[in-house]
């Protein structure tokens, strides 16, 4: 949002429900919780994107459209807004006048660290009001914060996905010292929601590798866990042609072979880089192009990766791979699998499904290849739908249910566990009262039904205070998330 009044990022019913609530309440606690999965192969939700949207809205944004602006100017663009299209005097200004004046947000938020991965039905995060008068607090910033963290959590959670298939193949075929973080990139920026959303899809995939084309990850990364590309390895791109520059060169030089020159001996000859050749004929490039280049590949101090870009990307991968052995040789690693001779190498820039990744890697490794003879790439489709026994399943909040839901509340000073629980609602039945999160033989819980004293003093309870009262009490780094959700071995 541009210049908005961070109390408008609402749906319309938050604007009225602290005049429904309990009078006397002062305490309100709220759970995000993955209540299920719509997705097979997935039991599991990575926890990322918490302390990125923390910063950018309870934080920066809430300061710059909020805390330091004039007063009237921020109650009177909540009541234009509001009273021409909700109704006037259907709402109380006075929570807002006084959040304002109070001149800090009073939250806290206690979470799991980022990069653990959640069971389905385990809270990853809890939110509550830390001033007595703010008890509605917590549910009013609902829509916003759900809004900003399933999808990054989702997109790390795909990430994780593609990264278990690159180790199970590449310990079976390639040197152990082939670096994994780099077997994919994400391609996926032109086809995401908007700009904010393929960033933070883009971070949520940086979780598990460093390769992406989408630039601007990097800074947000920078600015928000901790890390800077001039001194650890953040995210890298490569350079590539694409099709603008093939076929303009093609219309000057009426060839292909003049600018594959060109790229090898004079743009790049040290530098490696993948051109993409499907533009008119891909095999005629790969068939007879290529053998005429052999003089000028062997000499070149870098990797000339070959891209399709068409057709069935699974057959076309491995077989580049077959003809580029037959054409330029290798040698064979330690596991018994032939390495492509380091000039050469194969690469699809996206259609990369989780299916198609196994499939590609799976002939390969039947046709004694290593895995890391290609390099892969995941678009937008795979960042935004998985298919599943022929199904097309899309990944939405829903994938895993993940809500906001309001456990617990202190009236008068007595405790409150408040809970929902459809007769026919099934997944929908709500935690009860406030929540321990704890792990048991290597396996997240949780127990609920507790008040605020006892969940707030419990030993083992893992979700821990990362915000409070305007404040990031507790900053996790790249480096530090990564290690967590890899065990030490990213």
């Amino acid at each position: 949002m541009y210049k908005t009044n961070p109390m408008l990022l609402i749906d319309y019913y938050k604007a009225v429900h602290a005049e429904m609530l309990p009078q006397n309440m002062t305490k309100s606690v709220s759970y995000f919780t993955p209540r299920m999965s719509r997705i097979d192969r997935w039991d599991k939700v990575v926890m990322f994107g918490l302390q990125g949207m923390i910063r950018t809205y309870l934080i920066d944004y809430f300061n710059r459209e909020f805390f330091e602006r004039p007063f009237e100017e921020v109650i009177g663009e909540y009541k234009r807004v509001l009273d021409n299209t909700l109704g006037q005097n259907v709402y109380g200004i006075e929570k807002i006048e006084k959040l304002h004046r109070l001149g800090y947000l009073p939250i806290e938020i206690m979470a799991l660290p980022e990069g653990t991965r959640v069971p389905v039905h385990v809270p990853m995060f809890g939110i509550t009001n830390t001033h007595p008068e703010f008890a509605w607090l917590p549910q009013a910033l609902e829509s916003l914060i759900s809004a900003e963290n399933w999808h990054p959590m989702i997109a790390a959670t795909v990430g994780y996905t593609y990264r278990q298939i690159v180790n199970k193949y590449y310990a079976l075929t390639c040197d152990d010292t082939i670096e994994r973080a780099k077997a994919l990139g994400a391609f996926d920026f032109r086809g995401e929601e908007c700009t904010e959303s393929a960033i933070k899809a883009g971070a949520g995939w940086c979780m598990s590798f460093l390769n992406t084309a989408t630039v601007p990850v990097v800074p947000y990364l920078e600015q928000m866990y901790a890390c800077d590309c001039t001194k650890e390895p953040v995210a890298f791109g490569s350079p590539s042609t694409e099709h603008a520059v093939m076929c303009s060169n093609f219309a000057v030089d009426g060839d292909e072979i003049t600018l594959l020159r060109r790229l090898l001996t004079e743009i790049y000859p040290n530098t490696s880089f993948s051109v993409v050749l499907d533009s008119y004929d891909y095999w005629h490039v790969i068939d007879t192009l290529l053998p005429q280049l052999k003089e000028e590949i062997m000499a070149h101090k870098g990797c000339m990766l070959m891209r399709g870009d068409s057709g069935d990307c699974v057959e076309v991968v491995t077989k580049t791979v077959f003809k580029l052995w037959e054409e330029f040789g290798g040698t064979v690693n330690s596991k018994g699998y032939k390495v492509l001779d380091p000039h050469v190498k194969a690469i699809y820039g996206d259609s990369i499904t989780v299916q198609r990744c196994e499939q590609i890697y799976q002939i390969l490794m039947e046709n004694g290849f290593a895995c890391s003879n290609v390099a892969l790439g995941v678009g937008s489709f795979s960042f935004q739908c998985i298919e599943e026994d022929g199904i097309l399943k899309p990944f939405t909040r829903d994938t895993f249910s993940s809500c906001i839901k309001a456990t617990y509340c202190e009236i008068a000073g007595n405790p409150y566990p408040i809970f929902k629980d459809p007769k026919d609602g099934g997944f929908k039945k709500s935690q009860k009262g406030c929540c321990v999160v704890f792990e048991e033989n290597g396996a997240l819980q949780y127990r609920d039904n507790l008040n605020w004293e006892q969940a707030a003093a419990a030993a083992d309870n893992l979700l821990q205070t990362v915000f409070k009262d305007g404040v990031l009490v507790k900053e996790q780094s790249l480096q530090e998330i990564r290690d967590r959700l890899h065990d030490g071995m990213f």
